[in-house]
């Protein structure tokens, strides 16, 4: 069985082709500036180097043409005819409170997408646009909505409700609904396979920490809190974003500069975080060679985020009554030795001794803790393509 996993931005494309006897990709690749000048899209098997196309890419629609045509091209291609493709998973952004689970996609869940464009306009309308493309390309093959938020839907009001006005959440539906959802899943159920102990007894904490950062607090397999919130821009200080702020902060900032709406949200998104800090980047690898350097505005970027991960460990661990394990997962928590190694730091209170020899891998799913140590800390790298198609499976075979 073959599954074609998609993640549709807004002008980019990312795919992969699973074979589900193996979970492992036998095509994938990414379609960038789409509907802009200088499209291009690069594609790889297992077998074959990339292959790098540069064609014009009107809209999403041609994007998956392109995508369809190279998977079953004689020299580069994977499949020997569109047939072998089982069914198509879709990220999708944002599900609002509408969905707990993916679910296999029909008019009604069409309905239910457009109504949350304007929780995540900026993300749902080109995952809309792929799964509308696909429909029209190869219609009859089932389709599988998988939400970053739906993960986070399991939390209890006390953790995903705001110190506004309630009506605020009636009308609007204003609160925390989390994202990164479909990473935390996949690296707390192989945490259990780690741990060789049933998920439904674990307390972890996964900290998915990239450009993009998230910590979520994980009980019996579910989630009871999450870092971001109404948006990816609450939590962590991260590449770009801010992160959490004083409120306060927006409006006086918007007064002394003259920031407008939509200037203040492009500064809270593309011009904080580590970037603004460090005065340096937003990857913490060029963050890390300028701190190594003496760079004090970098160190301290690194410091901060430092801060933030441990804060939201030592709440959780509190919220939880414990923790069995702590992961680290996504760019910088699965490849940044000295981040995972200075975050772990002073944490022994919580039974949390990291091993430094371990500790030195980069991408490799491992516990990197002493013999004594009370709870675990394990590296595993997320593979949300994969979740993505394990639940398009589960929910096209029922």
């Amino acid at each position: 069985m073959k599954i074609l996993v998609l993640n549709c931005g807004s002008s980019s494309l990312k795919y992969q082709v699973i074979d589900m006897d193996t979970n492992n990709p036998i095509a994938k690749g990414l379609v960038e500036r789409i509907g802009l000048e200088g499209s291009v899209l690069t594609h790889s098997t297992g077998s074959q180097k990339k292959e790098v196309i540069k064609t014009e890419i009107k809209n999403h629609t041609k994007a998956i043409e392109l995508v369809l045509n190279q998977l079953v091209a004689p020299k580069s291609g994977a499949l020997k005819n569109l047939s072998e493709i089982y069914a198509i998973g879709h990220r999708v952004v944002h599900g609002g409170e509408k969905f707990a689970n993916s679910v296999l996609i029909d008019d009604s869940v069409m309905k239910a997408l457009n109504e949350c464009i304007e929780l995540a306009p900026l993300h749902n309308p080109p995952n809309i646009a792929g799964i509308i493309a696909c429909q029209k390309i190869m219609p009859g093959i089932p389709q599988v909505a998988v939400f970053d938020t739906a993960f986070h839907q399991t939390m209890r009001p006390s953790s995903y409700i705001y110190g506004l006005p309630y009506e605020y959440y009636e009308k609007y539906g204003i609160r925390k609904y989390g994202f990164h959802g479909t990473s935390h899943k996949y690296v707390s159920q192989r945490a259990a396979v780690l741990l060789k102990k049933p998920l439904e007894e674990l307390k972890l904490i996964s900290c998915h920490l990239g450009n993009g950062a998230s910590i979520a607090a994980i009980r019996g397999g579910k989630s009871i809190d999450t870092s971001m919130g109404f948006t990816p821009l609450d939590g962590l200080l991260m590449g770009t974003r801010s992160g959490a702020l004083d409120p306060a902060i927006v409006t006086y900032i918007m007064r002394k500069e003259n920031f407008n709406l939509n200037k203040m949200n492009d500064f809270l998104n593309n011009k904080c975080g580590a970037l603004g800090v460090s005065g340096v980047s937003s990857d913490f690898r060029d963050i890390e060679v300028a701190a190594n350097q003496g760079n004090m505005r970098a160190q301290l970027a690194l410091d901060v985020f430092e801060q933030d991960v441990k804060q939201y460990i030592g709440a959780y661990a509190a919220v939880m009554g414990g923790v069995d394990a702590i992961i680290f997962t996504a760019g910088v928590g699965e490849n940044s030795v000295s981040m995972r190694a200075a975050i772990c730091k002073n944490l022994e209170y919580l039974g949390i001794n990291i091993d430094l020899e371990k500790n030195e891998v980069r991408g490799e799913e491992v516990d990197v803790s002493k013999t004594n140590s009370r709870c675990r800390v394990l590296v595993i790298p997320t593979n949300e393509e994969l979740m993505i198609a394990l639940d398009t499976r589960q929910i096209t075979q029922k």
